[in-house]
């Protein structure tokens, strides 16, 4: 299975990808505050890729438990400049991370060629049109409600089939739009309206996904779930975890992880590789 992203062609064949999370937030649970400045989000940019990122994921809006939406204004003030010095510098891929088809579009010509939706394509309509306008590659997730709310008791009747049929209707959300079926991508969405029993679950099963015959991505990265599992671990301890998950995830069909901890990471992964596929570089 491959990806088109823009220039790049991502072989899933060869190797489990590292997404490398740059937040250009003040209140993101794990990193808020550290790379608002332009300078500091470039020069991090720059150290990911040489730890192992494969693709950047720029974010300007905290999506975590609670948040409230930022206006598309200052969205784009956080993000496009940034994306816009990154992209003169480093080789990989930029991915926008947002639901909102104005930044997306803005990002996409400063040059970003993946579209990271936590809605999967339902918040905002313009969406799909941009991405297959564009021709760009988009990750399709699952959410239950919205950053604010999701977290509020999330429950489910049958949580593998719900979410499998969340992600399917967004693929064909995207292919009614035109979007090539090699640009998708899909993310069950650890952590975005799941307890965390529903995140271990998903990490266990997640081989039930592949029937969706698209790259998955998942991003455990110090979440919640992880710090609750250990005894309450603060998100500066959850490194261990994260890599427990991150490993599990790759050999249940993980893709793609989207990380905090690229160095770390991208060596748990090629390990991973090397004892599921053989892969040793």
């Amino acid at each position: 299975m491959r990806l088109v992203v823009g220039e790049h062609i991502l072989d899933f064949s060869e190797k489990t990808y590292i997404m490398g999370i740059l937040n250009v937030t003040p209140d993101s649970f794990s990193d808020g505050g550290l790379y608002l400045d332009r300078d500091k989000a470039v020069t991090r940019a720059l150290r990911m890729e040489d730890e192992g990122a494969d693709i950047i994921d720029v974010g300007g809006e905290s999506t975590r438990p609670g948040s409230e939406a930022v206006p598309v204004d200052e969205e784009i003030k956080r993000v496009v400049p940034v994306i816009e010095e990154v992209a003169k510098r480093v080789k990989v891929p930029i991915s926008i991370d947002t639901y909102k088809s104005r930044v997306a579009e803005l990002a996409i010509q400063a040059g970003a060629s993946i579209v990271n939706d936590i809605s999967g394509l339902r918040f905002d309509r313009r969406m799909p049109d941009v991405v297959a306008r564009h021709g760009v590659a988009v990750v399709i997730m699952h959410i239950k409600g919205t950053p604010k709310d999701m977290q509020q008791n999330p429950t489910y009747t049958a949580l593998i089939p719900e979410i499998i049929e969340y992600l399917r209707g967004g693929i064909m959300i995207a292919r009614r739009a035109g979007v090539a079926e090699e640009r998708i991508i899909i993310d069950p969405g650890i952590g975005f309206g799941k307890t965390v029993e529903h995140n271990l679950e998903i990490i266990r099963r997640l081989d039930e996904f592949t029937g969706l015959e698209k790259p998955i991505l998942i991003g455990p990265s110090r979440k919640s779930f992880i710090g609750t599992t250990l005894g309450g671990l603060p998100v500066t301890e959850r490194l261990e975890g994260t890599a427990a998950a991150v490993a599990i995830g790759i050999f249940n069909g993980a893709n793609i992880v989207r990380v905090h901890d690229v160095r770390e990471m991208a060596r748990v992964a090629r390990m991973a590789d090397a004892i599921r596929r053989g892969l040793v570089a």
